[in-house]
């Protein structure tokens, strides 16, 4: 935890807090100084510097999460600091315990905080109530989560209504049946899960994260249980989705190929980031 007396050295694209370390260099842009963690973070910002003293899409500052059973605390996230920024397409590594699906959790509002505060488009949303917590995830986020969690007695075409339904929005048939056979779905509409592989699971899960049209998709290991040509499939979508249709897309993954495709990785280890990300890459991707 840093003191009140260290010096605040924030990475401006990542959003680490180097303020402990006494190795990192200030390099001035402008006659300003900044930090970085590592030479990817540094790369990015010299490409494209003014857009990395803006606004992140999604700012997490000093994120605690204590698990407690009975006297027992389990430290998930230690003071994490993290920017997202608009447009990108994020993978998220690190080890198994870590701490990533518990960032992503925070991130999409699934979970809150032990303490410290989670900005969205530079609105604290910390705090806010479970009604508007709620509101703000169905409009604002898509979920791809390594187990499809589709509802197994409800077709694949109520599975992917169900944002719909709770978000009180106009189901329309017609659009959502193209985006059926768009997917190679057509045939599928009234099967339940059981009924299809795993890879037509997966895309019954991606159309119903798709469905209200999100900002922000989060996929936690999105292709794990998939086979590679299955994964590719999906990825591919995902990929289109980040480049064509400018959704920012941030993945958990141990997948190399996943990894090498983003535009940033974002390494983590005992529940903070991990200083230069892409150093570690291959350690985590294999």
């Amino acid at each position: 935890m840093r003191s009140k007396d260290t010096q605040l050295k924030v990475d401006p694209v990542c959003g680490m807090d180097l303020s402990e370390y006494t190795d990192v260099v200030e390099i001035f842009h402008q006659e300003k100084g900044f930090y970085f963690c590592g030479k990817g973070c540094e790369d990015r910002f010299k490409k494209n510097p003014s857009r990395f003293q803006g606004e992140p899409l999604i700012k997490l500052d000093n994120i605690w999460k204590i698990f407690k059973l009975g006297e027992t605390e389990t430290k998930v996230l230690t003071g994490l600091n993290l920017h997202i920024w608009e447009g990108d397409f994020v993978a998220i590594i690190g080890s198994s315990g870590s701490g990533k699906s518990t960032a992503l959790n925070m991130i999409g509002l699934l979970d809150r905080p032990t303490s410290g505060r989670i900005f969205l488009n530079g609105e604290d949303v910390s705090l806010l109530n479970d009604d508007k917590r709620n509101g703000l995830r169905s409009k604002t986020f898509g979920f791809v989560f390594q187990q499809y969690n589709l509802i197994s007695w409800l077709t694949a075409y109520e599975n992917v209504n169900l944002p719909l339904v709770f978000s009180g929005k106009k189901i329309e048939m017609k659009k959502l049946e193209a985006r059926f056979e768009k997917m190679g779905l057509k045939e599928r509409l009234t099967h339940r899960s059981f009924e299809l592989s795993g890879g037509e699971q997966q895309r019954v899960a991606l159309l119903r994260a798709l469905v209200n049209d999100p900002e922000i998709i989060l996929g936690d290991e999105p292709t794990g249980n998939l086979d590679s040509a299955t994964g590719n499939k999906i990825l591919e979508i995902l990929i289109d989705l980040n480049r064509n249709r400018k959704k920012t897309l941030i993945i958990v993954t141990h997948d190399a190929d996943i990894a090498e495709k983003a535009d940033q990785v974002i390494t983590f280890k005992d529940g903070h980031l991990v200083r230069d990300h892409q150093a570690h890459k291959k350690a985590y991707t294999e």
